[in-house]
């Protein structure tokens, strides 16, 4: 029998001892944990209990509405990720799906969160008949649909530019294309997907607002949250609570930041495509922590182990076809059935919309409608123009500093963020006091929460930036304006080009907050389509709601088809990082 020496085994014990790390680990998750059924146990009272306990405006009350509306964003955001990788995935690798999902995406993207509200809070409310679940569930819906978009678009631009070489690779290989998901494809969108997932959760508060008061015919339902507090706040012209508000809004981003995003970005910095050795790498104190953990990391090992088994698995549907029914489906006619097909429903649909709009509407008023419409595109095209003037040379000067980058990544998030309806009261007393034109000042509210788009996929394409390419650019003296046409330009792209479509959509969509503004008894309105719908909206004219919506949907659809989208195909083709 052998003895083990003393200092050894004092030695193995030590490595297996909880520490200090491990006592903050289990802190901050049990601390979680208790904060997550905290805030669900609001969701099981019947809806009666909201009527007993209402919103206030005590700011006491906004650490609670702080938790709600946060657990309300997570979820949705989770709900978003899963959406992502389902449907942008699909939309990637099928030729014929992508004929339907992408415009599809172009159109929900376009229909403003009250149209989904409108339209689906019934739907959820009968699945817990008097339940607050039923309303919870009908607003992370709501906040699902300010978010979900975004990524997906990302998620679709990174698959459609994974590097020939790489894809390759995993052919040579031959792994299925269940391993070439999970362990390519998914890797190299984690820069710009952890990016877009942070602008989409800073996005979803910008309609927090909306989402949390549930309008159920002529019955408001309002769920305790930041959203409903702003919301009274400004019902009640109360500025110190607004302000409240905002610190409350500014401490809960800056938590999510520090525990949730920061790691991400820390995580998500190994997956970037280089062939030589990077600057200085984001960091994060918490990502720091649990890897000095001892009893943390070893419990957690078996659940790490599974995790990093699932993509090595060899998981390969084989479908029996036969011969000639394969010769058939990839035959140029099942091309054209199948384009047959989808403009026979596309058709159906509009004639839908049609027979329904005209059971109260008459052409002239359609065209008075479409020429709104017109007006909002002008506003959009001329406010994205100079969002790409701004904050792509912001965005690169901060992508290629991963130091600068920790810094801005919390204000950025806060300023988008950041509710525009806020704004609205000072805008509003500014153009009444200054004898202003509306039409014109109030276009920028438009783009105060949407121009952020653009910012964080650029950031998330310069820090996705290849070294090695960088270091070639310097070695080859490439400077000024050559740098920039033929070297980062063309690297961020396609980046530019997700968070430009992300941005325009959202734009269209806050048309219908920004083009009516209000404080108290003041309504200042811009003539546009969001205006159209905002007013058809609040009297509850469902044949005007679902015109506007369908030309809005129109001029993203063609915007995006004309302008675009084949911007994304030339980055697809020629701007890929081979």
């Amino acid at each position: 029998m052998t003895m083990q020496h003393p200092a050894l085994e004092a030695g193995r014990r030590r490595r297996f001892a909880p520490n200090l790390w491990d006592a903050l680990a289990f802190g901050l998750l049990f601390g979680a944990l208790i904060l997550i059924v905290h805030g669900g146990q609001g969701t099981l009272v019947p809806l009666a209990a909201l009527n007993q306990t209402p919103v206030s405006l005590d700011p006491a009350q906004l650490p609670e509405y702080a938790l709600r509306t946060t657990l309300r964003m997570l979820a949705a955001i989770l709900a978003s990720l899963v959406f992502t990788f389902l449907y942008g995935a699909l939309a990637a690798k099928s030729r014929r799906a992508e004929m339907v999902l992408i415009p599809m995406l172009d159109i929900l993207q376009s229909v403003p969160v009250l149209g989904f509200l409108s339209f689906t809070v019934v739907g959820f409310m009968s699945l817990f008949p008097g339940k607050v679940l039923g309303v919870e569930l009908a607003a992370i819906f709501a906040i699902f649909t300010s978010q979900a978009w975004n990524m997906t678009f990302s998620f679709y631009q990174s698959l459609k530019t994974v590097p020939r070489d790489l894809d390759e690779a995993t052919r040579s290989f031959r792994l299925t294309g269940w391993q070439r998901f999970w362990r390519l494809e998914v890797p190299f969108s984690m820069p710009g997907l952890v990016w877009n997932t942070m602008m989409s959760m800073s996005g979803g508060w910008f309609f927090v607002v909306a989402s949390e008061a549930i309008s159920v015919g002529d019955t408001t339902i309002t769920l305790p949250g930041v959203g409903s507090y702003v919301a009274l706040a400004i019902k009640e012209q109360n500025l110190p609570a607004v302000g409240w508000a905002v610190l409350a809004m500014l401490a809960v981003i800056l938590i999510y930041d520090q525990l949730l995003f920061r790691p991400l970005v820390a995580w998500a910095d190994k997956f970037r495509v280089e062939t030589s050795a990077s600057g200085a790498a984001p960091s994060s104190w918490l990502l720091s922590a649990a890897r000095r953990t001892r009893l943390f990391q070893r419990l957690l090992r078996p659940l790490g182990a599974l995790l990093s088994a699932v993509p090595r698995q060899r998981l390969a549907i084989q479908v029996a076809v036969p011969a000639d029914a394969r010769r058939a489906l990839s035959s140029p006619l099942s091309d054209k059935v199948w384009l047959a097909l989808v403009l026979a429903v596309t058709a159906y649909c509009l004639w839908t919309i049609v027979t329904f709009v005209a059971t109260e509407l008459t052409l002239p008023e359609v065209a008075q409608a479409f020429g709104l419409g017109v007006l909002t595109m002008l506003r959009v095209i001329v406010l994205i123009a100079l969002a790409t003037l701004i904050w792509v040379p912001i965005g690169v000067w901060i992508g290629l500093r991963p130091a600068w980058a920790e810094r801005v990544q919390p204000m950025a998030q806060f300023l988008a963020a950041f509710p525009a309806n806020i704004i609205f009261p000072f805008a509003v007393v500014a153009i009444v006091r200054l004898g202003l034109d509306p039409d014109i000042w109030l276009s920028p509210l438009m783009v105060l929460g949407t121009q952020w788009y653009i910012l964080f996929n650029v950031v998330a394409g310069a820090s996705a930036f290849p070294n090695d390419l960088r270091e070639a650019a310097g070695t080859f003296r490439i400077r000024g304006w050559s740098w920039w046409k033929k070297v980062m330009l063309p690297g961020i792209f396609p980046y530019y080009v997700t968070g430009a479509i992300t941005a325009s959509g959202g734009s269209w969509n806050a048309s219908i907050v920004a083009e009516v503004a209000s404080w108290g008894d003041t309504t200042l309105r811009a003539h546009g389509i969001g205006a159209y719908i905002a007013d058809a909206t609040a009297a509850g004219d469902y044949p005007r709601i679902v015109l506007g919506i369908a030309v809005m949907s129109i001029f993203v659809i063609l915007f995006n088809r004309l302008l675009w989208r084949p911007l994304y195909v030339f980055a697809g083709r020629r701007l890929r990082l081979d």
